[in-house]
């Protein structure tokens, strides 16, 4: 699909008004950071968003254009309006952990509350904030509205002084339209520093064998935090293991072994506090097999496991280029968020509900729709669905978001991430 027929898709399934004029970043925000920290709670029937408290860091480490343009839809929304012009001026997508427990079982049964953490960059002026987040069908369902004085004095300044130990692996040709993802080390302790570090180069060096970001390496700088944990290792609930590590993560996540999470985002975020990023991958140390990844707020994965390799670039699909997963199981409630009855926002899977604004176009001349399995050798891309009678359908039958035994993204995956790579330099 060409980038630009894309954009502008991804404009409208955004909800933002396409005919919005540029914005330039120097009119609205100065060079420094805004960070949003809210609590999302609330249950299956009712959900609520409360602001905790705001900070503000030193520099502006995102993206300077496309401000009121959001690349991909998400689960939730940022949205920044100059409050004496309700102008738009900034907006962000994302999605949650909290989003993903409501279509647990856990969520009929009881309320709970997660950390959220947004960055946006720090407004000139008064604005208007707001948060939406989407159901399943892509609908405003919660929101919240709230105003920020640039020149309140309860903005407290984080990440001026005793910044975590960091160092860059790999970094841009153009800090100016630099992509910053930062590694975290979870479970290490201080004399395993050097173990952190072979992992966070061996997770780049991986991720930039894969294509598209083989191409785009002169655009990113990958920067290895150094997190210290007392203890070695990480959280085990059904074993009873407890460990005291930097960001309190842990397996088990609603009850599924191998879903490795922390909910201590103020925590992961304090840790960053004044170093340039805005993609999270913490490197956790355990041998135990398992990961996760949220689109726009991080990955999380094992680094002794034999699979890490794939692992981490996998689940680096879902946090910074908000790739579905491309395998189904029956009862899998990661999958119970996608709806077949609208078309999903993430690009690498289609419910045929608005197949033009997907890979349509990049079919072979006479592809079936939906495509037969037995057919995939004569098309290689098609329409092929994941889970008999689920209506959810993926472009490929072999891609890094299905398999850890494939070497790479499919075609449908790599047009995607090129897309999103492009909104973010261009």
């Amino acid at each position: 699909m060409r980038k630009i027929k894309k954009l502008v898709l991804a404009l409208v399934l955004g909800g933002i008004c396409t005919a919005m004029q540029a914005q330039e970043f120097n009119d609205y925000f100065e060079n420094k950071t805004l960070r949003l920290d809210y609590v999302f709670g609330g249950n299956a029937d009712q959900q609520f968003i409360l602001l905790d408290e705001l900070a503000r860091y030193p520099t502006w480490a995102g993206r300077q254009h496309h401000l009121g343009e959001n690349a991909l839809r998400g689960n939730g929304q940022i949205r920044l309006y100059e409050e004496a012009t309700n102008q738009l001026i900034y907006t962000t997508s994302f999605s949650t952990l909290f989003q993903e427990w409501l279509s647990t079982p856990e969520a009929t049964a009881g309320t709970k509350s997660f950390e959220n953490v947004f960055l946006v960059p720090f407004p000139k002026q008064k604005t208007r904030v707001e948060v939406v987040l989407f159901d399943e069908k892509g609908k405003e369902k919660t929101t919240l509205s709230h105003l920020v004085l640039p020149t309140d004095v309860l903005i407290h300044d984080k990440g001026t002084q005793n910044l975590t130990p960091h160092e860059y692996i790999h970094q841009a040709t153009d800090q100016t339209k630099a992509i910053n993802v930062v590694l975290m080390a979870e479970g290490f302790t201080a004399n395993e520093m050097d173990q952190f570090m072979e992992a966070a180069k061996v997770s780049v060096a991986e991720i930039f064998k894969h294509k598209p970001f083989d191409k785009f390496a002169a655009h990113f700088n990958f920067i290895a935090v150094k997190s210290t944990s007392l203890d070695s290792g990480v959280s085990v609930p059904r074993k009873d293991e407890w460990k005291k590590t930097a960001v309190e993560s842990n397996f088990d996540t609603f009850y599924s072994e191998r879903y490795l999470t922390t909910n201590r985002l103020k925590k992961v975020h304090d840790l960053l506090a004044g170093i340039p990023y805005e993609h999270i991958i913490i490197l956790a140390n355990t041998n135990v097999y398992g990961g996760g990844g949220i689109y726009n707020s991080y990955t999380l994965t094992t680094t002794g496991h034999k699979d890490f390799k794939p692992v981490v670039v996998h689940e680096f699909g879902h946090s910074f280029a908000g790739l579905a997963d491309e395998y189904f199981y029956e009862q899998d409630v990661l999958s119970d968020f996608i709806s077949n009855q609208t078309e999903p926002w993430e690009q690498n899977i289609t419910t045929l509900k608005d197949f033009d604004s997907k890979w349509k176009n990049q079919l072979k001349k006479g592809t079936p729709i939906p495509t037969p399995m037995d057919q995939a050798k004569k098309y290689p891309m098609g329409v092929y669905e994941g889970l008999p009678g689920n209506g959810i359908y993926k472009g490929e039958l072999a891609c890094r978001m299905r398999t850890n035994q494939h070497d790479k993204f499919c075609s449908v995956c790599q047009n995607a991430i090129e897309s999103l790579i492009q909104f973010y330099i261009d």
